[in-house]
């Protein structure tokens, strides 16, 4: 049975093994975000030959995805893993409606189309049930476009950006380990921290959640060892931040973008700034889910995505 074990700096270079053979590349799966949402959903690893699974526990039990070579799963470890998570109901382990652990069913969630389909064609049909996550959906842009902003699909972001750099003499810095200087670690926290005052992240559980995130990852920047992002400094203060990482030769993501919302047009200026400074050789731009909040979606939406990387819920009878 996997024997899981709470995620730690430690358990890194073993996961990312194994993420190298995952055909697909899901921000979800970084390292970078497993390991900064830990605390916040209760997630603990487990490895075997072929895999690292991860197992969630709150706001309610579930597997994600397999992490590696999806074409080692049957239905003999499948079976094993899906045993190892059946965790009868209790006041200690709360429910989601259909798709939460019980005495005999398991969910999987965050989990691709691709995993989808190969379980569907390999598993059981009548145990499986199906339910569309739209709130996880990754939202894909092409990296040209995001940097060219052409055309009159984004004429209003042209303009935005064309704004901001006409009403501010602003500077752009890479974001450095290197302390004292412009793009250090120590601004990206200082203006983190400034940025959940003003949006009273101690009332919004949700930015109160992503505010620790942020702390963790930066905290760790050093050993997770695989970030990079960009700032804007004005007045000799940084202004924004935007923070990524490499999925794969195409494919890089944008895991934080935060910036100082009196500067009209900044929040599209660091996106564009972010693609043509950290992200030249990339074809794809990620910039993850919406989470079902409205307004994210319609941000998300103005930049014309190009494709998703769709993803559903899982339902097991066991």
């Amino acid at each position: 049975m996997p024997n899981f074990q709470p995620i730690t700096l430690n358990l890194r270079d073993q996961y990312l093994e194994k993420l190298k053979e995952c055909p697909i590349k899901s921000a979800d799966y970084t390292f970078t975000n497993v390991f900064g949402w830990a605390d916040t959903y209760g997630l603990s690893m487990a490895f075997t030959e072929h895999f690292a699974f991860i197992h969630q526990k709150y706001p309610y039990h579930c597997l994600w995805a397999p992490v590696g070579d999806w074409k080692n799963i049957n239905r003999d470890n499948l079976s094993e893993l899906l045993h190892s998570v059946n965790i009868p109901a209790s006041q200690d382990n709360p429910l989601m409606a259909s798709v939460s652990s019980c005495e005999n069913r398991v969910c999987m969630h965050r989990v691709p189309d691709e995993f989808v389909e190969y379980i569907m064609a390999n598993y059981n049909k009548e145990h499986v049930y199906i339910v569309e996550a739209r709130g996880q959906w990754e939202y894909l842009y092409s990296r040209e476009e995001l940097a060219a902003l052409s055309g009159n699909r984004f004429h209003k972001k042209k303009n935005h950006v064309n704004g901001f750099y006409k009403s501010y003499q602003c500077e752009y810095h890479p974001l450095t380990t290197e302390s004292g200087v412009k793009g250090s670690l120590e601004d990206v926290l200082e203006l983190q921290n400034e940025w959940c005052k003003w949006h009273d992240c101690q009332n919004s559980n949700s930015l109160y959640a992503e505010n620790d995130v942020i702390f963790k990852v930066i905290g760790s920047w050093d050993k997770i060892g695989t970030l990079f992002g960009g700032s804007f400094y004005i007045d000799d203060k940084m202004a924004a931040f935007a923070v990524g990482e490499k999925l794969d030769d195409k494919n890089c993501v944008v895991h934080f973008e935060k910036a100082h919302s009196d500067y009209r047009g900044i929040y599209q200026a660091i996106n564009h700034a972010f693609v043509n400074n950290c992200a030249q050789g990339f074809e794809i731009i990620n910039r993850e889910q919406d989470m079902d909040e409205e307004g994210i979606r319609k941000a998300k939406l103005s930049y014309n995505p190009v494709n998703y990387l769709k993803k559903s819920t899982l339902v097991f009878t066991l």
